[in-house]
């Protein structure tokens, strides 16, 4: 059947329903009958209170019968979400009529009753079917009679007030495009994201896709436009700048709030159904969802973590990570940074209080590491190396560091590099890296120099005669594809690349699945994940025994037409027979996002841009606030604005956990040009931690000893804790760069405690935690340890005996 059709024949029932004597009658029989009770419409809530306030009942087993039983000696009753039932003698201020069609959740206890809906109550009376509502709520008012009609719905042309999507109404006819405060000529939608311009623009679909995408307002303008945004948009504009001067404009705010016309001036037929109306010029024809699509949550206090000042930096680092020892490694653009840099350093964290002792400048790089790859290779000695590089010899680049030192004594070990006889085969800038399930290194993509062709093809390290793997889909998405995020999966390799996704072979490295793409922004679908549309992807926790399939999420990112950083996260399980994105709505927009996972098996968000893309001056508006996704809550549920930075952190910003469960938030390159300049964000070289409210709460945390850190995959591992009843999370270790935090990985074993003599057991096999070193905590009732680094796997490639060369220092396997 052809949608105009459709919607054509959906109006004459809609319209006969409400031109009939009988809409009573036509109403009752939508509905079941309750013996003593007639049908009295579908409600809406009240505006401050329950539409019916005198008694309330919920619970899993809910009927029509069960409730009418509950309401015995009140004029009505009314059930609603499908288990709640509500009492009274008359209704509050604010309640009215609904579209029938609103009340179509089936009843919990018998799926063939209806049971109102969200905000919305299937009504039954006492009396004959007419009700009351009192005009002060509670009593004391005057009263009006209520028809049982199905709705408000015109019989001729018309906004559409009637079958609607459950939840969302006809809210008036607004202004549109006024100008701002800041520049006249900037005319600011009331409703920031124009979705689409289209002949087959209705309501429903409208309202559908904001609906989808998390928003609780849809507006139709010039009869083929739809917008998507909040409510709260006709009171404050959502327009950030891309401006990386701080004295400029950051956000454009509404030089005066919308007007209201009366439904009338929103005449322009729908293109996609020329009997309801949708807007006009400038105006916008607009509903509103009764409740919210999304619910964040808001904690004060310790609640929302904090922001602080850990120290003054020597660096504006490119690459972060912690090493085994429990220091910070930090990479910087040398010979593109700043005159007279090294290019590497090392921060001790437990001397922060004497800069000098906390600081040790490093040498031995020889190439440029600018927008390079990092990992900690699972050799005993937890050597880190960074592959790539801009420009020249640098793009070839192999860079390896042995960590020593101790806490509160500087190591002597630099970093080694020998451009003549150990190179990638092929230049890449921008690229990622991955330790595979075997023990290799897999190095990924990137550019073939500064901002050159893409480098459509992957190579293993350490060398074993055979060449680069070329993957046509790198080719196809340049250049939004670059610096693409890879995991080892049960199958495979699991890679996701602009917005789009797959899992390889892990020997041949042929596709074997292929993911639907991601879904964007709101208002471009198109919209990307990875570099230059830059957002941030990390792996979903894993719990023993590890049947469930392994789930990711990747946040924020950008559009390449405008550069609308993403207000979403979206999630999958790539594994799963038929996934699925999931799409769950920020705070915020976010470009330029970093995440890192905190020993609780939460998530840490922070940083970026609230417009724009990745790049020198080409993202600003700087998100102060972090934010906390928690996987255990309900879809839609799961994340909490923390704590307010006052540091703006843009363009090459990292983030890492740290072993005391901080999480270390570096870096800003927001325009590459390191002179002291008013009129740019600056070259950030200050270092902050950001304190999770499990350190704030004040409950003590457990400690644990443990001897044996070389774990062999399966094995049973004794360790003793200061209390019983806990559990053992395990965090790969991490190399922060570009919001890929390569090496990311969460897992929850199994543990178990004979008073505080523990055992813990690793993990089944690398295809669940690939070898490597993993921060190991134990958590009390969700306050975690300390943390101590072990190793899962061993060397199965034996890199601990690479490279074989003159000047590079061998752990040995």
């Amino acid at each position: 059947m052809g949608r105009n059709l459709w919607s054509a024949l959906r109006a004459v029932v809609v319209v006969s329903i409400i031109t009939s004597s009988h809409a009573g009658i036509i109403l009752e029989q939508r509905q079941s009958t309750v013996t003593g009770w007639n049908y009295y419409g579908c409600q809406t809530e009240g505006t401050s209170s329950r539409a019916l306030a005198s008694k309330a009942t919920a619970y899993d087993t809910m009927t029509l019968e069960s409730c009418a039983t509950d309401c015995a000696g009140y004029t009505y009753f009314g059930t609603e979400y499908g288990r709640e039932c509500y009492c009274g003698n008359s209704f509050s201020a604010g309640s009215v009529v609904a579209a029938a069609g609103d009340c179509s959740f089936a009843c919990a206890g018998n799926a063939a009753e209806k049971c109102g809906a969200g905000s919305r109550l299937s009504v039954y009376t006492k009396g004959t079917g007419t009700g009351t509502t009192t005009a002060g709520g509670g009593g004391g008012g005057t009263t009006t009679s209520s028809p049982p009609v199905a709705t408000t719905q015109p019989a001729g042309p018309g906004p559409q007030k009637a079958g609607l999507p459950a939840g969302w109404v006809y809210s008036g006819c607004l202004q549109d495009n006024i100008p701002s405060n800041e520049d006249a000529n900037m005319q600011l939608p009331t409703f920031p994201y124009k979705v689409w311009d289209s002949q087959t623009n209705d309501a429903t679909s409208c309202i559908n896709v904001c609906q989808q995408y998390g928003f609780n307002a849809a507006g139709l303008e010039y009869a083929s436009q739809c917008f998507c945004g909040d409510i709260q948009n006709i009171l404050v504009a959502s327009a950030p700048t891309t401006s990386t001067n701080p004295q400029a404009v950051q956000q454009y705010t509404r030089s005066a709030v919308p007007l209201t016309y009366d439904d009338s001036q929103c005449n322009a037929a729908c293109t996609g159904n020329a009997n309801y109306w949708c807007g006009s010029g400038n105006k916008l024809t607009y509903y509103t969802f009764t409740t919210n699509p999304v619910k964040w949550n808001f904690p004060t206090g310790a609640a929302a973590g904090s922001y602080s000042l850990l120290i003054g930096g020597v660096v504006v680092p490119l690459i972060t990570s912690q090493v085994i020892t429990g220091k910070v490694t930090f990479i910087e653009k040398s010979g593109t940074g700043e005159p007279n840099g090294t290019g590497a350093y090392e921060l001790d964290l437990t001397q922060i209080s004497n800069f000098n002792n906390a600081w040790r400048t490093m040498t031995g790089l020889k190439t440029d590491v600018f927008c390079a790859a990092g990992l900690t290779l699972p050799d005993k000695a937890g050597r880190q190396i960074t592959v790539g590089g801009w420009a020249g010899t640098s793009n070839y680049g192999i860079r390896l560091y042995l960590p020593d030192g101790s806490a509160g004594v500087k190591g002597v070990n630099q970093w080694t590099e020998d451009p003549d006889n150990l190179q990638l085969l092929v230049p890449r800038w921008y690229p990622s890296a991955m330790i595979m399930a075997n023990g290799s290194i897999l190095v990924v993509g990137g550019e073939i120099g500064q901002n050159a062709d893409e480098q459509p093809n992957l190579e293993i390290l350490p060398r074993t005669g055979g060449g680069t793997v070329y993957l046509d889909f790198l080719q196809r998405t340049h250049p939004f594809n670059l610096y693409p995020f890879i995991i080892v999966v049960p199958s495979g390799i699991f890679i996701l690349y602009y917005n789009e996704a797959r899992i390889l072979d892990e020997n041949t490295f042929a596709t074997i699945k292929i993911l639907p793409n991601l879904p964007g922004a709101v208002n471009d679908p198109t919209g990307g994940r990875t570099y230059q549309l830059q957002g941030s992807m990390i792996a979903l926790p894993q719990y023993a025994p590890y049947t469930d399939p392994l789930g990711v999420l990747a946040c924020g990112g950008s559009t390449s037409n405008g550069g609308y950083a993403i207000d979403n996260c979206v999630s999958t399980q790539p594994e799963a027979a038929n996934p699925v994105w999931t799409i769950e709505r920020m705070p915020s927009r976010r470009v330029m996002p970093c995440m890192a996972g905190l020993p609780d098996g939460t998530y840490l968000i922070v940083s970026g841009g609230q417009h724009g893309v990745a790049g020198f001056g080409l993202g600003g508006a700087p998100n102060w606030n972090a934010v906390l996704y928690d996987p255990t809550k309900p879809v839609n549920q799961r994340m909490s604005v923390m704590a307010n930075t006052t540091v703006a952190r843009l363009y090459h910003s990292e983030a890492i956990v740290l072993l005391d469960g901080r999480v270390m938030i570096s870096g800003s390159d927001p325009t590459g040009n390191y002179s002291p300049d008013p009129n740019s964000w600056p070259e950030e070289y200050r270092v902050e931690v950001f304190t999770p409210p499990y350190i704030l709460s004040g409950a003590a945390r457990p400690t644990f000893t443990i001897t044996n850190t070389d774990w062999a995959y399966g094995a049973g591992v004794t360790f003793t804790s200061s209390v019983g009843g806990i559990k053992v999370s395990l965090l790969g270790s991490v190399s922060s760069t570009h919001g890929n935090s390569m090496g990311q990985r969460t897992l929850f074993p199994a543990v178990s405690c004979s008073g505080t003599s523990c055992t813990v057991t690793a993990p089944p096999n690398s295809h669940i935690a690939p070898p490597g070193w993993y921060m190991m905590f134990v958590l009390n009732g969700g306050i975690p340890s300390v943390g101590q680094f072990v190793r899962i796997g061993g060397d199965p490639a034996k890199l601990g005996n690479w490279p074989n060369l003159p000047g590079f220092t061998l752990p040995g396997v």
